[in-house]
């Protein structure tokens, strides 16, 4: 699900609580070494998110938050702000020449560049998240 939130809206704010959960308290973001990225670059989106980046020549941002049970994707566009909220059950992060994620069938690429290689740490915090949430539901008998 992805929403305008270039301006506050309560509404937004309850589907994005329900979606992805309540955000980290700040006791637990400290000892979690924080729980949002450096902003990366957007090299490229699946066809179903062209709307959400300057079809111009301009730099498009965006930068990650996370959730109890998922991320929050924030892009830029110029004065707009978009949010992308990814459960962590849809959520998958592909590692080739540069960094994707998926889900709900659409698609973000960030550029591999010295703002990327600043969030591996973040990266591998957010993929230890998700097999944490995803330890909860965990039906192997052990």
């Amino acid at each position: 699900m992805i929403l305008d939130t270039t301006y506050y809206n309560k509404e937004h704010n309850r589907l994005l609580r329900d979606m992805v959960g309540t955000s980290f308290s700040l006791l637990e973001a400290f000892k979690l070494k924080g729980v949002g990225s450096k902003r990366m670059i957007i090299e490229d989106v699946s066809p179903n998110l062209q709307q959400y980046i300057s079809t111009k020549s301009g730099i498009d941002y965006a930068n990650i938050e996370l959730r109890r049970e998922g991320i929050l994707l924030f892009i830029n566009k110029g004065l707009q702000n978009f949010t992308w909220a990814i459960p962590y059950y849809h959520l998958v992060v592909f590692k080739t020449n540069s960094t994707s994620i998926h889900a709900q069938g659409k698609f973000i690429r960030f550029k591999n560049n010295t703002m990327l290689k600043e969030n591996r740490k973040f990266f591998r915090k957010m993929i230890e998240e998700k097999v944490r949430y995803e330890d909860q539901y965990n039906f192997q008998p052990t």
